[in-house]
């Protein structure tokens, strides 16, 4: 935790979390040079986030962090929030049972969403 550097008070949560699960065997803020090609321009997802297999069904996990706030204002650019969607849409494309890609806004709707129990 000591070694991860995040812009927000938001991610700075996620991290915590992170770091305070058993279920997580290894976690990491992507580079910005991890980027996808999508139409409108080069996307970077926040966290690569790897699952204790025997505990989660997804192993790998590709998460992008944005606060329930910044969702739904102007916070995101047009462009931001189409270059999410044609990430998502790649990453539902290419994932395999144990590869997934979601936003999310925090660790709860993280373990929710991958059907880790509370």
């Amino acid at each position: 935790m000591d070694l991860v550097f995040t812009d927000s008070n938001i991610e700075w949560k996620f991290v915590e979390d992170l770091d305070g699960a058993s279920e997580v065997v290894v976690y990491a803020r992507l580079p910005r040079s991890f980027q996808i090609p999508t139409p409108v321009g080069n996307y970077a997802p926040d966290w690569a986030i790897a699952f204790d297999k025997d505990k989660v069904k997804h192993v790998f996990f590709i998460a992008e962090t944005k606060g329930a706030d910044s969702l739904e204002s102007m916070e995101l650019s047009i462009i931001e929030k189409n270059k999410i969607k044609c990430a998502e849409k790649l990453f539902n494309v290419v994932s395999t049972r144990s590869v997934k890609y979601k936003q999310v806004k925090n660790f709860e709707e993280l373990k929710n969403y991958i059907g880790l129990k509370k």
